[in-house]
């Protein structure tokens, strides 16, 4: 067999087709575990080439097998595909979608361009064949055919519109292949038109320029390895060896042997080495897995995908980890010695597991117990880079509620959540060159803009706290932590430390099931659901209930409690359960809630105001 490594634009050069055997299965893949992982290898490799990062490392998006096959005088040649029939298959449905992205956008010569990897041209045979650069199995050719024959969007939609069974509730599924190609089209119109709010990367550039440098990246920075087989070449065995089922190594298994490999060539005591540095990274806690995206990881793997992160201020996905930190190590030089990278290792690994596992008493763990329980862990580069700048206590301090107040700021407002990593990674590589104080990075926050990156000034905030249903926005956790900040600012330095054994719960004062037991302001009762439905325009009733049932869900309406509150206490009319709420709570910020005789929208609306008041002083802004 002859191995070599390939650009994948130069797999689809040649005239010839890649035929997919008719005994292969049918076309499999799907959209989480297969399309977008691909799309991000490929976009991950669009934003390198937009940002002009011309040293990062080619990256390799898998292997195929390829069989020559007797082809007659005059015909195509034919290669048939042995193993790799999905990955190849999928290509040309993403360069398909990109010519009719780039043609939608009257980019004409570069979609002209693309549809020469699609199409073989010149003298042939057997046209109606042989134009196909791959032909798939027999089943799935004329889908096939509709996506790189349609030549726009609109015409792949007009062939495959979307369709019912009679009584159906959702859709028939389109087939796989015109599923992905829709699929890649829209996120080529999010790459490079961008969102509302929201502009594409290198917006400043004229789209055709950043299509044709994204294209070029097509042509030389995705690589795949292609196996040609030889005439004694038996395809069976060699498909069956490469799709063996062994257990894979893991990105920190590939880089703890590529690090101490060095450290063995520098002559430095292996052993002596692996038990000063590394040997706490073989602990229990290292292997557990916690979840990362749609995958679960052991912690190792997390420390070092965060590590090179911190360091490099550039997003690193797992999968790329080790081809990364190789190329970085080997490129940058950021260590003089592998003892003094050894060393780094193990300080952020301490620092990680602070963070992860964060104990009373330290200083990391208010910061740390928030990003947990707000489920931002992309912020973790910043705090490791943070932590390796040993910062004094009141310095870090300051800096962690500058940080929570632009976060919970954000989830108050609702605000999105989807920019955070491109947003830590910023604030990271601009805090080393300006340095880790509080007012760097206060000032960083406070330049962004637009609702994915803002810092939600004070008038944004109160809307949101006073109006917005926050018991939808942000889950219970979320809530309680608001909730607890909340109640420290009744105490006194006289007033004893309350310590919670369990979790508290969220309560609404008012409650979720009011209309039964809680009139409406104007004594009548509430609406139901059914009844809201059938509810004529302007009916005084259901406009009512409606503002209601909005007012429940908002800040000014709960509270939190140790031990909940049974469903028919929680129900109960307000004579009655304001004495169960007493009852249930010690807490200061219940205490408050004893002299309310009335518990209505108006009183609501007060204790939000209220609450606000305390809110600016614990979440401040600048």
């Amino acid at each position: 067999m002859d191995v070599h490594k390939t650009s994948l634009l130069a797999v689809f050069d040649a005239k010839q087709r890649l035929e997919v055997p008719l005994f292969q299965r049918q076309y499999v893949w799907n959209e989480e575990q297969q399309w977008l992982p691909l799309w991000e290898d490929i976009s991950r490799k669009f934003t390198e080439a937009l940002e002009g990062r011309t040293n990062a490392p080619v990256h390799f998006l898998g292997a195929m097998v390829l069989d020559q096959k007797q082809t007659p005088t005059g015909h195509v040649v034919v290669r048939q595909v042995i193993d790799g029939q999905q990955r190849l298959t999928t290509l040309q449905i993403f360069l398909a979608a990109y010519r009719d992205f780039c043609r939608k956008h009257e980019c004409t010569d570069l979609a002209d361009e693309c549809e020469k990897f699609l199409f073989n041209t010149g003298l042939m045979a057997d046209p109606d064949i042989d134009r196909f650069k791959v032909w798939p199995t027999q089943l799935d050719r004329p889908q096939f055919r509709d996506v790189v024959e349609s030549g726009s969007r609109d015409e792949v939609i007009k062939r495959h519109p979307l369709r019912k069974k009679p009584y159906a509730r959702k859709y028939d599924p389109r087939p796989r292949m015109i599923e992905a190609y829709l699929f890649f089209f829209e996120q080529l119109e999010e790459f490079f038109i961008g969102a509302e709010d929201e502009e594409p990367l290198a917006a400043e550039f004229p789209l055709t320029a950043r299509l044709d440098e994204c294209f070029q990246t097509l042509r030389n920075s995705l690589m795949v390895v292609v196996i040609d087989l030889q005439k004694d070449d038996d395809p069976q065995v060699i498909f069956e060896t490469l799709n063996a089922r062994g257990e894979p190594l893991l990105p920190a298994d590939l880089l703890r042997n590529y690090i101490f490999f060095r450290a063995n060539r520098e002559g430095l005591n292996v052993e002596a080495a692996y038990k000063k540095y590394w040997s706490s990274f073989d602990d229990e806690f290292w292997r557990q897995e916690v979840k990362q995206g749609r995958l679960n990881r052991p912690r190792s793997d997390l420390f070092m995908q965060h590590f090179l992160a911190s360091h490099q201020g550039q997003d690193i996905p797992i999968k790329h980890l080790y081809v990364e930190y190789r190329h970085w190590i080997e490129q940058a030089h950021p260590f003089p010695k592998v003892e003094a990278e050894l060393a780094a290792l193990a300080r952020q690994g301490d620092h990680f597991r602070r963070i992860v596992d964060p104990q009373p008493g330290d200083i990391v763990y208010d910061i740390a117990t928030f990003l947990e329980t707000y489920d931002i862990r992309t912020s973790y580069p910043l705090l490791l880079a943070m932590m390796d700048a040993d910062l004094p206590d009141e310095e870090w301090v300051r800096a962690s509620n500058v940080l929570e107040s632009y976060l919970l700021r954000r989830s108050v407002c609702n605000f999105t959540t989807k920019n955070y990593n491109k947003i830590f990674l910023a604030l990271t590589r601009g805090l080393r060159k300006e340095g880790f104080t509080t007012e760097a990075l206060r000032s960083a926050l406070l330049a962004q803009t637009g609702e994915s990156t803002a810092w939600p000034d004070d008038a944004t905030f109160r809307e949101a706290w006073l109006h917005k249903p926050a018991y939808v926005s942000m889950n219970s956790p979320k809530l309680v932590h608001l909730y607890k900040r909340l109640n420290r600012t009744f105490m006194s330095s006289k007033s004893e430390d309350v310590s919670f054994k369990t979790a508290p719960t969220i309560e609404h004062i008012m409650p979720q099931n009011w209309e039964e037991n809680w009139p409406l302001q104007d004594g009548s009762p509430g609406m139901k659901m059914t009844e809201l439905f059938s509810a004529q325009e302007g009916d005084p009733r259901a406009i009512a209930t409606r503002k209601r049932d909005g007012v429940v869900q908002t800040i000014g309406n709960m509270t939190i409690l140790s031990t909940g509150l049974n469903s028919a206490q929680s129900n109960a009319k307000w004579e009655k359960k304001r004495p169960e709420l007493m009852k249930h709570s010690l807490l200061p910020i219940n205490q408050s809630l004893a002299d309310q005789s009335i518990w209505d929208e108006t009183t609501i609306l007060v204790r939000g105001e209220s609450l606000f008041e305390r809110a600016l002083k614990i979440w401040p802004r600048g």
